[in-house]
């Protein structure tokens, strides 16, 4: 099983930036769509961004204009630029590859 290990996360004001980072075990990265989820406390989990194997991203209406989701295959890392951070962006930030792999999240956390 693809192992998945997010990073980047972190405290921020309203308005900053953060670019988080989804390194994969394995030599499946390439092919394998990705995703970003995040959950906040008391709510489910809900998909940020997705990007598939040949780049094709798509967003949740909440980060549209804000967020952009992006892949390096020869590094299998898959990236999250979130800028004009909200304070309801703080949540827990988990990466997946669709495929059952999920990481063990990063927390953000916007400071009004």
């Amino acid at each position: 099983q693809v192992q998945l290990v997010e990073s980047g996360g972190g405290l921020v004001q309203a308005g900053g930036s953060l670019r988080l980072s989804c390194a994969a075990s394995g030599s499946t990265f390439s092919r394998d769509a990705m995703g970003w989820y995040r959950q906040a406390p008391g709510k489910q989990r809900e998909l940020v961004a997705s990007i598939s194997r040949g780049g094709t991203t798509d967003y949740a209406d909440f980060v549209k204009g804000r967020v952009t989701i992006s892949r390096d295959n020869a590094k299998n890392t898959v990236y999250l630029q979130m800028n004009s951070l909200k304070p309801e962006d703080t949540a827990v930030y988990y990466c997946t590859n669709f495929l059952a792999s999920w990481g063990q999240g990063t927390q953000v956390t916007v400071s009004s």
